[in-house]
């Protein structure tokens, strides 16, 4: 029997049932701490710009409700469908990205052309092109998993619908996206064991490539000049990242308390969306800052678990599809972390779970339920020896 074979022979109908709590607590637990930080951190602007401190906690909950569906449909469909319909989701993703550069079509914020726009609500076309990329990925890789390991033409193709996603990401411009996006590529064939040479190849290529994105455009090697010493330019070009590390300075070990924070008053921009994990430390402290990360760090590491006991079992698809999510996920919260903290140059990329955002969140939640359903169809599938004895109990004639 071929991989693909037995991928598409699970169970057409897995119950839902009894979920793995050890990706749902910690994802839940990321929710309900999100949904206090953005209501926190958002009561001040909201105020002024809404005349309505809740502005902002109400439509979240409406974005947690929407999530919520998303998250509810994606678990009831089974896995054979999202393996066969990779080639769609695929076009839908580049639709969407072509679609935002429409002028009329896409919204224009910032200067950058990333929203399709749909009356009281606006979609980001990157959070969910994504999710799409990953599972175009993971049936590439089931199907032409030979071919990847052992011929360059294996391995070219994959970086070929890379490419073109990321040309439609820059042309928004979306740098964060893109280089979550791209690491997250490269990470899948890599851990579908692509050959070493090859992969290097490509991932200098790709480095050189970005590094002549950065220098080529002023506003980008001015943020790279000024994550080196903020302090320089500290109400220009280092305000974010200033005042951000005053956050988690006035947080100390256990914070000054939920409601407290001075940054949010209009110090530091974006604190409810890019930044809202400096206002939650400035509140909750160190303490309140490990726990996020430990949050993260136990959803990420069960999902890589979960992944590479589809592999052992044979599943390609499922195991390339958790690793897909449990590396964008990863990525993002590094970044966004390391940006608050000043461990990276300032990039605007949410927070996953937590971050205000209607597109980041129900993309996310899209994807943790992704995963829940291979962990889920695995439980029910019959374990590897006992298919292993009945194929091989049958007589040869």
């Amino acid at each position: 029997m071929t991989v693909a074979t037995a991928t598409l022979r699970l169970p057409a109908r897995a119950g839902i049932g009894a979920l793995d709590l050890k990706i749902l607590l910690p994802a839940l637990a990321l929710l309900l701490i999100g949904y206090v930080a953005i209501t926190s951190a958002s009561v001040e602007y909201a105020a002024a710009h809404y005349s309505n401190p809740m502005h902002h906690a109400h439509r979240h909950l409406i974005y947690l409700g929407l999530s919520a569906v998303a998250a509810a449909v994606v678990l009831v469909i089974p896995i054979r469908f999202w393996a066969i319909t990779g080639w769609a989701w695929l076009f839908l993703a580049l639709a969407l990205l072509a679609l935002v550069l429409i002028p009329g079509i896409g919204v224009k914020v910032n200067g950058s052309r990333r929203w399709l726009d749909f009356g009281p609500l606006t979609l980001q076309a990157s959070e969910f092109a994504k999710l799409f990329l990953v599972i175009y990925l993971a049936g590439y890789l089931q199907r032409r998993e030979v071919q990847v390991r052992s011929e360059w033409q294996g391995f070219i193709k994959p970086m070929a619908v890379v490419f073109a996603v990321t040309l439609l990401l820059m042309a928004e411009p979306d740098f964060g996206a893109t280089v979550v996006t791209v690491g997250t590529a490269f990470g899948m064939l890599f851990l579908a064991g692509v050959r070493l040479a090859h992969f290097m190849l490509v991932v200098l290529g790709s480095v050189l490539a970005l590094t002549l994105l950065v220098i080529s455009e002023p506003y980008r090697l001015k943020r790279l000049i000024a994550y080196t010493d903020p302090w320089a330019d500290q109400f220009n070009s280092g305000y974010q990242l200033t005042q951000s590390l005053i956050a988690f300075g006035r947080g100390e070990w256990f914070g000054v308390g939920l409601g407290n924070s001075v940054q949010k008053l209009f110090y530091l921009p974006e604190a409810h969306t890019d930044f809202v994990f400096s206002i939650w430390a400035e509140e909750t402290g160190l303490a309140g800052a490990l726990l996020v990360i430990g949050l993260f760090l136990a959803l990420v590491y069960r999902m890589f678990r979960i992944a590479r006991q589809r592999v052992e079992a044979g599943d390609c698809f499922g195991a390339q599809l958790c690793y897909g999510v449990a590396l964008i996920i990863a990525s993002q919260a590094f970044i966004n972390i390391g940006v608050s903290t000043g461990l990276l140059p300032t990039k605007g990329l949410t927070l996953p779970l937590v971050s205000y955002g209607g597109s980041s969140l129900i993309a996310c939640c899209a994807m943790i339920a992704l995963v829940l359903r291979v962990e889920r169809e695995a439980s029910l599938a019959p374990p590897a020896k006992a298919r292993k004895k009945q194929h091989g109990g049958r007589r040869r004639d």
